[in-house]
């Protein structure tokens, strides 16, 4: 049974309508099926999936990352990765079942695969804590990223989570401390780390495991530090204004592509990426491969500098480079030439401008 938005009713009511011509038995009986009424309506259903989905707000946005029918991390490992090999445990405390994680092979090269589950239905929801990772899972993940590094195989994420778990058992095995460690694993390792935003990236659940050389986000997917729910029930005390918070925090793939927070969007099929699994599964895969080749000629350092540049850069003009003082191996800030002559002009002002007002007298002087 498909599952519909409040903003889809009218395209529910002529895929019902498509269902029911399609159907070979009418109120009289067995009766011929009309071909060309049925072509003109699935027509008039993708127009209408056009219309809607190339005007989606916000919040209608965080609606679809959130769809029941999207596609989950599960879904994904299966349908890209051969030969996966599930792996469990922290070693502490124990396994967390929100996030499945292993090796697996794509195109014949070892990968390890880190994906946040929600689950399908109400038993593996509950069995997934719906996608929220408690500090075992984190520490699972620590686990087999430093694995990873040390056998140089390139680690794929895929964020899928509205948030790391604020329950009390949680707190008191420190999740705080997990999500800081998992962060630091992520931006210290040597081999290229990809992050797929397929769903909701949720608060510090998400930037936990997304610390990457390549963020990249699905169309239809958000990336926050706070859902926005909770944004408005701080700022306004009412959680109504959820479309106002989340059109405040620019929680899409194109505000944040716009921002340089992440670095490559994939495009949805025609009304998400729930309508057509199994495409989106092979564009995700093309871009995974797409950007593990391009970090192929990188040695660790570069890789680790890549990264740190990266997440230097946001909010700045150009980020930091690498360091032209042999005797430095850090990393060097590089401004814009715009905003060096912006710098420059600010500086020297009043020189220019006693400069300025001395020409104007010449000239002045010149004319009388």
């Amino acid at each position: 049974m498909k599952n519909y938005l409040d903003f889809e009713k009218e395209i529910k009511a002529l895929e019902n309508e498509v269902d029911g011509l399609k159907s070979p038995f009418g109120s009289e009986g067995i009766s011929e099926v009309d071909t060309k009424k049925i072509k003109n309506t699935q027509n008039e259903i993708n127009q209408k999936l056009e219309e809607i989905y190339s005007n989606l707000n916000s919040w209608q946005r965080t609606q679809v990352a959130r769809h029941e029918d999207r596609p989950k991390a599960n879904f994904y490992i299966k349908k890209i990765f051969s030969k996966f090999t599930l792996l469990s445990g922290d070693r502490y405390f124990g396994d967390d079942k929100s996030v499945i994680a292993g090796f697996g092979l794509i195109d014949n090269k070892s990968v390890l695969i880190i994906g946040q589950e929600k689950g399908e239905d109400l038993k593996s929801r509950i069995e997934r804590n719906f996608g929220m990772m408690r500090p075992e899972g984190y520490r699972k993940c620590i686990r087999l990223m430093k694995l990873a590094d040390r056998f140089q195989i390139p680690v794929i994420s895929f964020i899928d989570t509205p948030g790391a778990y604020p329950g009390i058992g949680a707190e008191q095995r420190g999740q705080a401390s997990a999500i800081a460690n998992s962060i630091e694993c992520c931006m210290s390792l040597t081999v290229p780390n990809i992050s797929i935003i397929i769903g909701e990236g949720g608060s510090g659940g998400a930037i936990a495991l997304a610390s990457s050389n390549k963020v990249i986000m699905l169309e239809n997917s958000i990336y926050s530090v706070i859902s926005p729910e909770g944004c408005a029930s701080i700022l306004w005390r009412d959680p109504s204004k959820s479309l106002q918070a989340a059109e405040a925090m620019k929680l899409t793939a194109k505000d944040l592509l716009k921002l340089k927070i992440i670095d490559e969007v994939i495009p949805e099929p025609l009304g998400g990426a729930h309508r057509d699994p199994d495409m989106i599964a092979e564009d995700i895969k093309f871009s995974i491969i797409k950007n593990l080749k391009n970090f192929e000629n990188y040695n660790k350092d570069e890789i680790y500098d890549h990264r740190k540049s990266k997440f230097l850069q946001i909010g700045r003009d150009q980020g930091f480079s690498k360091s032209s003082n042999l005797n430095d191996k850090g990393l060097s800030y590089k401004e814009s030439v715009p905003r060096k002559l912006k710098i420059h002009l600010e500086k020297n002002k009043y020189l220019y401008l006693g400069l300025g007002l001395a020409l104007i007298g010449s000239l002045i002087a010149i004319l009388s």
